[in-house]
């Protein structure tokens, strides 16, 4: 039964936006390299020291030529790189390519990231200490004048040895691919400041150079680490029934349909159906939620929630790929390689910038001594301190520290969203638009009155609708199935069922053609009359949807109205404190956007606190409003349950479905995922939002600053080698100090 007053409810199979280009934020960010390539195969392969935007680069290089390559996506936060291809290229030589851009590519299978692994971090801390112990000693020579003049030549020599020895490869692999990245930057300066005599200089700038780069890849493994903190969520193995009996075996070797045990205060590892058992679930891993869920027979659990004391058998639902933790943890993933447009922002400065300082070094390398007559050795130190100050490290990790912080954070609390596009554009939202049944209400309505017209009985308006409606999934036209049986009364299964989109839905009784539906199917089939329009208004006042029970005219048969059934929904427990969270988190306008009578959605809009409310709303119609508030607020939401609100949610700025830890479809479709039914969870989101654009901004303006600072100081000689990189080294690390604050949740 497609009622229009509950938003037309219709199952879509929606291609999001064709040929709108409000929609084109919503692709994902990928590199194209040769897009006429027309293989559909992919390789994801773990790419080990992986750190900095320059090793992005790199990969760029050396997979353009390939010809069998179509385009690669990376993940910086995860060290992986995931390229499109045909059949003529293998994992193997994928491997061999990366390979010459001076990295490192594994299998994913294979186990640990040789750069992040406990030997390799050893090896690049004591490289660093050895670095700053020498570069110690040698000033403590140098200030103390003892072993003069080679004394401190040698232990500076030392220091730029054991601290160039991570950079020095990377400069080479760029400079054979034609590339200017910071470690050549960095490689020039100590090469000049050693040949001008400066070996205190060269040492210190390498020093804190290498432990800039120690300690940034030691801030992104933590970020790293608690993204990989929700694979350990599900366990790896599950006890599989067998007979009588139980067996332990892994989770990939478990198949649909089988059975499973659950063992008090185990964790769930796949997601189910319970066949037998009672038990509370700690479902927060999943949907955040604070309490305890009560679990029977029938219900449904999910892979890496907590069992409580008692023990359950379970039947498994999905596949170990499937379950709802491993979509939540895939789309995490991809979330991370989409780059919000703070970040794009700050690729294209970056691209831009350095090579800018790099021509102005030279400049000023020249211009002094032949336009000002200076000392040479005077404005070779002076252009080695701006190649020191192009270095746009702090800028370009500050910004994806933030984004890939914010998304783990929230995704600990059961809201998953879908790229770092989206959780910039959820901290700007002005507006928002919400769906009544599921939203603001249960989403479980319940037939209140039975009212008969035209001398019709109970009885036979139950029999016609439930006939009627037997034939459909829509909550309303279930309801009255329910209804219908709970009061034993029997029914046939009506013929050549027609569903009405936003009206209702006809069929044929007994040779005769009857309808259910709204108000205006009861018009369009006229049979409307004063005292039906006298019995909706005071329904549709008491906030009630109604359902229009008719025989429709056909043939000899002029037709008439059996009566109305008053259906109510019960408003969510939180609603009126969400829509307060909502106007004080900065939302300035929500709107109901129902497909149900005006009344009623006035009526409940009024209830919960939102400012206004649009109802008899047909899916079109429902965009158009949307493209409305667009145009007036720019920055737009829609909330829905993520399949019948999904045309309405794909023409707002961003969609975001309810209680997506019962439906896959949700997300999927979403670009925000509410795990569990709670609006309150928006405006937390909206919140965390915030602050993550007020953090990305704060750690841009910080890291622009600093670098025009030094820019002026360069210029000005009123600075040296060793200021700037420790300039550039602290700019780093408190930017990424203060993104990773976002990991702390309120």
């Amino acid at each position: 039964m497609e009622h229009q007053h509950d938003e037309g409810h219709e199952k879509h199979q929606v291609k999001c936006c064709e040929g709108d280009k409000t929609c084109d934020s919503k692709a994902p960010q990928t590199v194209a390299l040769n897009p006429k390539v027309a293989g559909g195969s992919s390789t994801t392969l773990r790419v080990a020291g992986m750190d900095c935007a320059d090793e992005v680069e790199a990969i760029r290089r050396v997979l353009q030529p390939v010809a069998g390559i179509r385009d690669f996506k990376v993940n910086l936060m995860a060290g992986n790189v995931t390229v499109a291809h045909d059949a003529s290229v293998t994992e193997e030589s994928l491997i061999q390519t990366i390979g010459k851009a001076g990295l490192k590519a594994s299998a994913m299978a294979e186990h640990g990231d040789e750069d992040s692994s406990p030997h390799a971090q050893r090896a690049r801390l004591l490289a660093v200490i050895v670095s700053g112990i020498c570069t110690g000693i040698g000033l403590l020579f140098r200030w103390t004048d003892l072993f003069k003049p080679y004394g401190e030549i040698v232990f500076f020599c030392i220091a730029i040895i054991a601290g160039g020895w991570f950079i020095l490869p990377k400069a080479i692999r760029a400079l054979r691919q034609f590339a200017l990245d910071m470690n050549v930057l960095m490689t020039v300066a100590v090469i000049g400041a050693a040949c001008i005599g400066e070996w205190s200089e060269g040492a210190a700038v390498t020093f804190l150079f290498a432990l800039s780069e120690a300690l940034e890849a030691f801030s992104l493994n933590r970020a790293r680490r608690a993204i990989q903190s929700l694979l350990k969520l599900a366990p790896e193995t599950a006890l599989i029934k067998q007979g009588n009996d139980f067996k332990e075996v892994p989770v990939q070797e478990v198949k649909i349909g089988g059975a499973i045990a659950i063992r008090s205060g185990a964790k769930i590892p796949l997601d189910g159906q319970v066949v037998s058992g009672q038990s509370s679930i700690n479902q927060a891993p999943i949907t955040g939620e604070s309490m305890p869920v009560e679990k029977k027979t029938g219900d449904i659990v999910f892979a890496g929630t907590i069992n409580g004391e008692g023990s359950l058998e379970v039947k498994v639902t999905k596949a170990h790929a499937d379950t709802t933790l491993a979509q939540i943890i895939r789309l995490v993933g991809e979330a991370q390689s989409q780059k919000a447009p703070s970040q794009r922002f700050v690729d294209r400065f970056a691209k831009i910038y350095t090579p800018s300082v790099f021509a102005a070094a030279l400049l000023v390398l020249f211009t002094g001594p032949l336009a000002f007559h200076g000392e040479w050795s005077t404005w070779i130190y002076r252009a080695l301190v701006l190649l020191v100050i192009a270095c746009p490290c702090a800028l370009v990790i500050s910004t994806p520290v933030s984004i890939v912080s914010g998304l783990t954070a929230m995704a600990r609390r059961g809201v998953l969203i879908k790229g770092g596009v989206f959780l910039e554009e959820i901290g700007r939202l002005k507006a928002l638009a919400v769906d009544k049944t599921g939203t603001i209400t249960e989403g479980k309505p319940r037939v209140q009155k039975v009212i008969p017209l035209n001398s019709k009985s109970e009885e036979e308006i139950l029999r016609v609708a439930a006939a009627i409606d037997i034939h459909s999934d829509h909550p309303l036209a279930q309801a009255v199935v329910k209804y219908a049986e709970e009061k034993q009364i029997k029914f046939p299964r009506s013929e050549n069922y027609q569903a009405r989109t936003g009206r209702g839905a006809e069929a044929t009784i007994d040779g005769h053609l009857y309808f259910v539906g709204n108000h205006r199917f009861a018009h369009e089939s006229a049979v409307c009359s004063e005292e039906l329009e006298k019995q909706l208004a005071e329904l549709e006042a008491q906030a009630m949807s109604v359902v229009v029970v008719g025989h429709k005219p056909h043939e000899d048969c002029k037709g008439d109205v059996l009566g109305i059934l008053a259906v109510a929904d019960t408003i969510r427990p939180h609603a009126v404190e969400a829509i307060k969270a909502l106007h004080a988190a900065g939302v300035e306008k929500v709107i109901m956007l129902s497909g149900d009578n005006q009344r009623t959605v006035d009526a409940i809009s009024k209830q919960v606190g939102i400012d206004e409310a649009k109802g008899d709303l047909l899916p079109d119609q429902k965009i158009e409003r949307v493209r409305e508030l667009l145009a007036k607020y720019k920055h737009v939401g829609m909330i829905g349950d993520g399949v019948n609100d999904a045309p309405a949610m794909a023409a707002a700025s961003i969609g975001i479905a309810m209680g997506g830890a019962g439906t896959d479809t949700a997300i999927e479709t979403a670009d925000i995922t509410l795990m569990q039914d709670d609006l309150s969870q928006v405006a937390e989101t909206i919140q965390l939002g915030r602050r993550t654009v007020r953090i990305i901004q704060a750690n841009i303006i910080f890291a622009i600053g600093v670098k025009g600072v030094f820019l002026i100081l360069a210029l000005l000689g009123h600075t040296s080698l060793w200021l700037a990189i420790l300039a550039d080294t602290g700019a780093t690390l408190l930017v990424i100090a203060n993104a990773l604050r976002l990991l702390r949740g309120k």
